[in-house]
């Protein structure tokens, strides 16, 4: 069993974690509704094909918040 600062400072680290895991899954539903409203823009004729990177750029994002999701 670990010393009262041991168990105080894994408590800390757990709550720091916790709320990285809550932003990023705050980042990826920005993201998401980031990549919906592009395709929507798209599919209206708002967007020509040769702006695709700002899909590409959200695509990433998207992707980097997943990696430790793995």
């Amino acid at each position: 069993m670990g010393t009262k600062d041991e168990d105080l400072l894994q408590q800390y680290e757990l709550e720091v974690i916790a709320g990285i895991l809550e932003s990023k899954a705050q980042y990826r539903k920005i993201v998401k509704a980031g990549i919906a409203k592009w395709v929507k823009d798209f599919q209206d004729g708002r967007i020509e094909i040769k702006t695709v990177d700002d899909l590409k750029k959200l695509i990433e994002i998207d992707i980097e918040l997943q990696k430790d999701e793995i």
